[in-house]
């Protein structure tokens, strides 16, 4: 299976980000992995290390990107929609009468170019909105609102000590220090919305 160019400067992009943060980071370049569990195997790492993102789009029925969230739980979990409906609402962030997956077509157009199994868990810096689709972020720290909200579970940081991911492609990984994550993620909030 053949990287893209765009997934390639993804992980790049994540690098830099990793390095310019200080962060201790390992890579494996690995098989092409399609799910959670071919992953971790790749990794040699338990399933419940991967941080398992999730495209979502709440909200209204219209294709504005600002209904599209990335929500990054422990992998080994499911999702809980009920709890992030519950949640939204709560904080006044957004009417969710609907939530679903973003398809794959959403998927490409909002990350320009990224497939199902390869997005990574980070929203600023990284996955940048602009004018209806994304770019992989520059480290710019541009208007909040350019970036896709980043909503990470409670069972990333209760789980395990570190978190793994695929960054950017199907075949590299980054395993990394929970708590560097939590530090450097900048997300918009941290709530429980997965379930067993």
């Amino acid at each position: 299976m053949e990287v893209s160019r765009q997934q390639q400067q993804y992980y790049k992009t994540i690098i830099d980000f990793l390095d310019r943060n200080n962060v201790t980071y390992k890579t494996v370049h690995h098989e092409p992995t399609f799910t959670s569990e071919e992953s971790a195997r790749v990794r040699g790492v338990p399933l419940s290390t991967g941080g398992k993102a999730l495209l979502l789009k709440i909200g209204d029925n219209n294709n504005n990107t600002n209904n599209f969230a990335l929500f990054v739980m422990s992998a080994s979990l499911k999702l809980n929609s009920k709890a992030i409906k519950k949640e939204l609402k709560s904080k006044g962030k957004a009417v969710c009468k609907n939530i679903r997956f973003a398809t794959s077509e959403e998927l490409a157009e909002i990350t320009n170019g990224l497939v199902p199994g390869c997005v990574p868990p980070f929203g600023k810096p990284i996955l940048k909105c602009i004018n209806g689709g994304n770019d992989a972020g520059d480290g710019d720290d541009d208007d909040d609102d350019e970036y896709l909200k980043l909503y990470v579970d409670t069972s990333i940081a209760e789980e395990n000590e570190t978190i793994a991911f695929n960054a950017g492609s199907l075949t590299d990984s980054v395993i990394m220090s929970v708590q560097d994550y939590i530090r450097i993620s900048a997300s918009t909030g941290i709530f429980t919305f997965s379930k067993s």
